[in-house]
């Protein structure tokens, strides 16, 4: 069975355990003791990834580090319909690929601002929160102008993508790092979409949202 090695509070590990949920994919958490205990930089958890970061995957024997590339092989490997990372299409493909690098920016800086806040990280935190804002501008941004299409994904797809679930973590756990999302409603609006989907799971920060009435009002 595929193994997560995994920790509650992080966002980058939740990424992999969302998708999981939302695939169906039966597998089992190994939790590591990422705060205080700092495990994921111990000799052993070492041996299963020498750069000392989590989350890491093990299935069948196949072992992946990285949260967005754990994304990419899930996907992949688990969803036969191929809409959460669209292979067929290049151009969609593209579009998600770029999507998956702006969220590496996320990354470095709303859930970098949450580790200096709730971890003690020593990072900028001004830094981290002001790089964060840009970012969100373009992204509240990009899905008005999605949604004045019609569509509600980060990518021009009917069907949420691979780049949703990388960047929603970030987002939807960005206060915490002082990254306040009042001035971004198109964000907000995505981000209870993304929690309204089939499989959706909490963690601490981020709880479902109430189903929308229907027929809608």
């Amino acid at each position: 069975m595929l193994r997560l090695y995994d920790y509650l509070l992080s966002a980058n590990c939740y990424k992999p355990r969302l998708l999981l949920s939302m695939l169906d994919v039966p597998h089992d958490l190994v939790p590591v003791e990422f705060y205080p205990g700092r495990e994921h930089e111990s000799a052993a958890f070492r041996k299963i990834n020498p750069l000392g970061h989590i989350p890491v995957i093990e299935d069948d024997g196949f072992i992946l580090r990285d949260a967005h590339a754990i994304l990419v092989y899930l996907a992949g490997e688990y969803d036969p319909a191929r809409t959460w990372y669209p292979t067929a299409d290049p151009r969609l493909l593209g579009g998600v690929a770029s999507w998956l690098q702006f969220a590496e920016g996320t990354a470095d800086t709303a859930s970098a601002a949450r580790l200096c806040v709730n971890f003690g990280y020593e990072f900028d935190l001004e830094a981290c929160v002001a790089g964060a804002h840009r970012l969100f501008r373009v992204l509240d941004e990009h899905l008005w102008f999605r949604e004045q299409e019609g569509l509600d994904w980060v990518a021009p797809a009917a069907a949420p993508t691979v780049a949703d679930i990388a960047l929603f973590p970030d987002v939807a756990l960005s206060e915490e790092g002082g990254i306040s999302r009042e001035d971004y409603p198109s964000l907000r609006r995505w981000t209870e979409r993304v929690q309204r989907l089939p499989g959706f799971i909490d963690m601490p920060g981020v709880l479902p949202v109430a189903p929308l009435p229907y027929p809608p009002t």
